[in-house]
């Protein structure tokens, strides 16, 4: 894929046919110029021939995103049309998987914002980091969105508290994040960027239009 992969293919080549060309002069002191024509034909066309089987790399001037295998997308997708309801959905969902830093924070937000949530509450949490880091009024990450100052109550000192790993809790809080960000089932939250607990009144929430609530939870757009 890169330009050096290409300059050593071409070196190699000048270096091949170079020495294809030393090889005959120095054969030619003991052959009749015809001879020395001829094994140069052959050889051209043998370094010619080497040129046309080698496979020689591509260069993409857009981005290149790796495509889920065919075999692997058809699963998924069966999973997901197969699933009757959200609960199944995370039941199928795998959740020994390993996590990046970004999607730690996502699944971190829904562990500690949610995880007393039935799992459509939980699922609403992700939406809500999800829209905010795709909105150009918030950080564009998770963890921007996560961190940002004053926005998660979680958050002490810019630091998320420790995570019982072990925990069932956290294993739906992975698979919700994973649904979530692979827009495996759709939000109640819908395009809401805001919500709070019911038993609270922020002044913000009058000025903003409200979505949907679900169990503790308001959420606004």
């Amino acid at each position: 894929m890169s330009r050096k992969t290409h300059s050593l293919s071409a070196a190699a080549l000048i270096a091949a046919t170079s020495l294809t060309f030393a090889s005959a002069e120095t054969s030619g002191a003991f052959a009749q110029d015809s001879d020395v024509e001829s094994i140069l034909a052959e050889n051209a066309g043998n370094a010619e021939a080497a040129v046309s089987e080698e496979t020689m790399p591509v260069f993409v001037a857009e981005e290149v995103v790796q495509q889920v295998p065919e075999e692997a997308a058809e699963e998924l997708q069966t999973e997901i049309a197969s699933a009757a309801s959200l609960h199944e959905l995370v039941a199928k969902t795998d959740k020994g998987f390993s996590l990046s830093e970004e999607m730690q924070c996502l699944a971190g937000a829904v562990y500690f914002e949610s995880r007393g949530e039935p799992l459509d509450g939980q699922l609403a949490v992700a939406q809500v980091v999800i829209n905010r880091a795709e909105s150009a009024r918030f950080p564009s990450s998770y963890c921007g969105v996560v961190y940002q100052r004053a926005q998660f109550s979680f958050v002490k000192n810019g630091s998320m508290p420790r995570i019982r790993t072990g925990s069932n809790a956290w294993k739906r809080a992975k698979a919700i994040a994973r649904i979530a960000h692979e827009g495996q089932w759709d939000s109640e939250a819908g395009d809401s960027l805001y919500f709070h607990a019911k038993y609270v009144r922020p002044s913000w929430s009058r000025k903003k239009v409200a979505r949907a609530t679900i169990n503790t939870h308001i959420f606004y757009r």
